[in-house]
């Protein structure tokens, strides 16, 4: 595959190396013209063999397993109280894979932390089955609250980033108010709202309703990045398996940490 340079660089000028899958970005509210990304998912024919669509995305989180930790972060202690963290990436899982941050939140964890080399950065795994009929994702939703909730009343200025992967991004969007497709949770309450400096979220089942966080929950819209590759079914309707598959690895993690780093307060 032929790899073609794009003219824009990184908060710290990085300049990045784009190829592969194209996807629609959709930031603080406003969609991004397709673009590719550094990796590839492969073709549709590659993605098409024989399995089911779980069984393979059983098979990728087994190739990661080292990925799949439970709760892990930047600088142990110091933040705005002791024991409290600067910033707290509290993410939810895809569907199928083992607890933990999984194959996305896990680099996306990372990645924060190191946008933000002069704060305490720290994370939390969603704690909820990620179950295949997808009606997990209201009890997950209300974890997610709970804890916000938890860790607020300990650490008031402590500094949320929010957000989830396939099912954990229905999670994320039951979490901020959004109402599920078969299932309910707990939505985070109006005056916590202002501690969630931004929400990244990956191949979000929303955009099969034809709707972006944006436009279901407009006082999230300005702290929203949402990453849809081209041909995921899981968000865009298509039918490359292989694309739902590419995000812990096609350079829009790296973008969903620099954008959150850029939400985040002095």
């Amino acid at each position: 595959m032929t790899k073609r340079r794009v003219g824009a660089t990184g908060r710290r000028g990085r300049r990045l190396v784009l190829v592969g899958v194209s996807a629609v970005v959709v930031i603080a509210g406003a969609m991004v013209a397709p673009q590719a990304f550094a990796g590839t998912a492969g073709s549709s024919a590659a993605a098409s063999g024989n399995g089911s669509f779980l069984q393979r995305l059983r098979e990728r989180f087994a190739q990661n397993g080292g990925q799949n930790g439970g709760q892990t972060g930047g600088q142990a202690g110091g933040g705005n109280a002791a024991g409290c963290s600067d910033v707290e990436l509290v993410f939810a899982r895809g569907t199928g894979e083992p607890q933990g941050l999984g194959i996305v939140g896990r680099p996306l964890a990372q990645a924060l932390a190191a946008e933000l080399p002069g704060r305490t950065v720290g994370s939390f795994a969603v704690v909820y089955a990620a179950a295949s009929n997808q009606r997990s994702a209201g009890p997950g939703a209300t974890n997610m609250t709970e804890h916000i909730e938890q860790v607020a009343q300990n650490c008031p200025e402590t500094q949320f980033v929010i957000g989830g992967y396939s099912q954990g991004a229905s999670v994320t969007d039951i979490a901020i108010g959004i109402r599920g497709a078969g299932t309910a949770g707990k939505a985070i309450p109006a005056n916590l709202r202002g501690q969630v400096a931004a929400v990244v979220v990956y191949g979000n089942p929303l955009g099969l309703r034809r709707q972006t966080i944006a436009q279901a929950a407009p006082e999230f819209a300005d702290r929203t990045v949402e990453f849809c590759n081209n041909g995921d079914p899981v968000c865009g309707g298509g039918n490359n398996f292989a694309a739902h598959l590419a995000y812990n690895r096609n350079g829009t993690v790296g973008r969903g940490a620099e954008f959150a780093a850029g939400r985040i307060g002095g």
